[in-house]
């Protein structure tokens, strides 16, 4: 199989992850939003990242991606049978998309994309407002949601942490580190998801290529 796109996109990461944990290979080709290529077009019609391509099949958009993996390779599950905790799989799925990476991506893309990758391009104001007016919330909740527990759905990893911590992790790459003092299960929790081998040379990739861009750009 590959998958095309960059893990700095939590929804790359989020496939990258997703597969790892299964045990199932990918290859990462690199590919940005918005490419027009004939070639990228017939994978993902609209330009998104990921897509998938899997023999003769395509699939674009991660949360398609993860459902087609849990299909064709049903264990270990990582979306559950049961009908209560596959909804609150799927609510995380969805908050860490639009709601986590919503604040997330007006920073990512005002601090570090555009600034480092789009020829300047980044909105400061635009970046202070979500850190400012949007972030305290999600922190907030989903510090609540977690509490003393290890996982967010059940007693074992699901595509609901994976799907968060992957859209949090796109997010610190642009923001300030969670307080532990105020958001003290979420701390906890980012820290030992992040841990995860599966994440933590990734991050540690993204954090290192950042950086090389930063020192480039300041040059």
């Amino acid at each position: 199989m590959q998958l095309y796109g960059s893990t700095i996109s939590p929804f790359v990461r989020k496939v990258a992850v997703f597969a790892e944990e299964k045990g199932i290979a990918l290859d990462l080709v690199p590919a940005a939003p918005g490419d027009t290529s004939p070639a990228f077009r017939a994978i993902s019609p609209f330009g998104q990242i990921p897509a998938l391509v899997d023999g003769d099949f395509t699939l674009a958009d991660s949360s398609a991606i993860v459902t087609y993996l849990e299909a064709k390779h049903p264990e270990p599950a990582l979306i559950p049978a049961d009908p209560q905790a596959r909804g609150r799989t799927i609510w995380f799925d969805e908050l860490a998309d639009t709601i986590v990476f919503g604040a997330g991506r007006t920073m990512l893309f005002n601090r570090v994309v555009g600034p480092l990758f789009r020829g300047g391009v980044g909105d400061a104001a635009a970046a202070d407002a979500a850190e400012r007016d949007q972030w305290p919330a999600i922190l907030a909740y989903v510090d609540g949601e977690i509490g003393d527990r290890d996982f967010l759905v059940g007693d074992a990893l699901t595509l609901a942490d994976i799907a968060v911590a992957s859209a949090f992790a796109s997010a610190l790459h642009a923001c300030a580190a969670i307080d532990a003092a105020v958001y003290p299960n979420l701390a906890r929790y980012l820290e030992a998801m992040l841990a995860r081998p599966a994440f933590a040379t990734r991050v540690a990739g993204e954090r290192a290529f950042i950086a090389r861009a930063r020192e480039k750009v300041s040059a």
